[in-house]
């Protein structure tokens, strides 16, 4: 089985981990969930996180082969677009964010050229696609339910799993953003518990209780045994009703206007207007 080396960078303004999966210096190298930094007060953006990336890239000799969105994230923007500049790469998502395209075209009321069909990313993955990241096999798994486009990426013994699981002392991603369905999140949850137990799974955040370190590394048995919303035992219709009840009591995030905006763009800005400047919109009393 392929283990692959993974190195991680957390972003403690949006909690939200960034992976470079690789096999060691100068091999090929895929780029999970990258973060552009945005300044929510001015507008500002900036490239902190990401060059964190572009350094340790460079650092070790690796070529990117891809960068991998495991959804449209609703509380960080993607640096995608900008590390593909810098790096290359593909830019890839699930088959499904056309769905999420769709919904957000009508929230946003987009441009009408707004294409909804995932054009602008160059690879969408079909469910249990594989692929290749140099010598490192890979394969993408679909695991919708915290949004209808959600992909789980398996590295050998490793498992990037986007929002579908966070720590075991965390739980379950949130399902109430347009298209997020609870029992189709705890059937993909099912689907990554199913792998064999001593699989590596890297979460794509962590919201530490009780002032612990932050973590993002785990594993099977660890949810299977640990998590408090869907541990062994838990039963489907026990998820539903907990999970229902418990997002009823959230606020939205704190940047899923403009990240949604962004990350179904692939990482690009909105076209700029007659006076050369880009715009974000804030649509009142949607979400």
């Amino acid at each position: 089985m392929n283990k692959p080396e993974v190195h991680a960078i957390y972003d403690p303004a949006t909690w939200t981990v960034t992976y470079v999966v690789h096999q060691g210096r100068g091999s090929a190298c895929a780029i999970i969930d990258s973060v552009l930094d945005l300044d929510p007060k001015s507008g500002r953006t900036r490239y902190t996180s990401a060059d964190k990336v572009i350094d340790f890239v460079r650092t070790n000799e690796l070529t990117v082969a891809w960068i991998l969105e495991t959804h449209a994230h609703a509380d960080h923007l993607t640096a995608a677009a900008y590390l593909k500049n810098k790096l290359g790469g593909k830019i890839a998502i699930g088959e499904q964010i056309s769905v999420v395209q769709k919904v957000f075209k009508g929230v946003f009321n987009l441009e009408s050229d707004f294409a909804t069909d995932g054009s602008q990313f160059d690879h969408l993955f079909a469910n249990e696609e594989v692929f290749s990241v140099g010598a490192l096999s890979a394969q993408a798994l679909s695991v919708p339910g915290h949004t209808p486009a959600c992909m789980a990426y398996l590295f050998g013994d490793a498992v990037f799993v986007g929002d579908t699981l966070f720590m075991p002392d965390v739980g379950t991603a949130r399902c109430d953003f347009p298209g997020g369905n609870a029992r189709t999140l705890y059937k993909s949850i099912q689907k990554i518990l199913n792998l064999p137990p001593q699989t590596r799974l890297f979460m794509c955040h962590d919201y530490p209780p009780n002032d612990r370190a932050v973590k993002f590394e785990t594993t099977v048995a660890e949810q299977r045994t640990n998590n408090i919303h869907v541990h062994e035992g838990i039963a489907e219709a026990q998820f539903v009703e907990m999970r229902t009840a418990r997002d009823a009591t959230l606020e939205m995030p704190v940047l899923i206007l403009p990240s949604v905006q962004v990350n179904i763009r692939a990482g690009e800005m909105p076209p700029v207007e007659e006076n050369g400047v880009s715009y974000l919109k804030i649509p009142l009393n949607a979400l």
